[in-house]
């Protein structure tokens, strides 16, 4: 299985929702370390999806042990694979919803270069009638062969095998040659997710589109990318969906 990272759990201030809407919006995006060290990343937010989104997912966030959450309203979960003094990096889910229950992990694999893991979150939440809600935030191991690649696809399957409700899995899956598309599809396959289609491009590599949202249990309602907003190399996607 994977190996534990720490979560960094931060609320705000401000109240928030018990229980996930039965329509919600939600934001996925590798952030690139720039959602703190860019100026226009809070206001982009803000001008772009203020009342749009219950859950934002970020890849390669920064965050800070002890600091408050990004936006006025909202509480955060991440998982962090890069730590430098007391600054963190990592996959970051922020909500409007109270999470009921979160698990941060690391890839078994390394990537070649700089030796770092990949990580990954699992968030949890209700809605009104009980129904679980599952948020899988994942940036894949990158620069390995393709066969460890598969290896982690495999223990995500595993681990993910006997849960029968909502799922969303999103972020940055560095599906960059078919060989990982065939990989990725085959996954998608056994846990019956639909993949969210786009109209507008998003980031992609030889032909291949990284940058992901798979989905069960939800209709989906509304889909977009975001491309003018200079502060990552990835685009924003936004997805709304409705609980069947």
């Amino acid at each position: 299985m994977f190996k534990p990272s720490q979560v960094h759990h931060s609320h705000c201030q401000t109240a928030y929702k018990k229980n996930v809407p039965d329509t919600f919006g939600l934001l996925c995006w590798n952030v690139y370390k720039k959602n703190r060290e860019n100026d226009g990343f809070e206001g982009f937010l803000r001008k772009h999806f203020t009342g749009k989104v219950d859950f934002m997912l970020f890849q390669e966030a920064h965050f800070e042990s002890g600091k408050a959450c990004l936006l006025e309203g909202f509480s955060f979960e991440a998982a962090a694979n890069l730590e430098m003094e007391d600054r963190y990096y990592g996959v970051l889910t922020a909500s409007r919803v109270v999470s009921r229950d979160a698990r941060a992990f690391l890839t078994e694999e390394r990537e070649m270069l700089l030796g770092t893991h990949k990580s990954l979150l699992l968030t949890k939440y209700f809605f009104a009638d009980g129904t679980e809600l599952l948020l899988v935030n994942i940036h894949a191991i990158n620069f390995r062969e393709n066969s460890a690649f598969g290896r982690e696809k495999e223990r995500l399957l595993t681990f993910l095998a006997d849960y029968e409700g909502v799922l969303v899995i999103a972020g940055d899956f560095n599906t960059w040659n078919k060989n990982r598309m065939e990989r990725l599809s085959l996954f998608r396959e056994r846990l019956a997710l639909e993949q969210v289609a786009f109209s507008q491009p998003v980031k992609s590599i030889f032909g291949n589109p990284i940058d992901l949202i798979f989905y069960r249990g939800l209709a989906l309602l509304d889909s977009k990318v975001v491309d003018d907003h200079g502060i990552s190399d990835h685009h924003p996607l936004y997805v709304k969906f409705k609980k069947l």
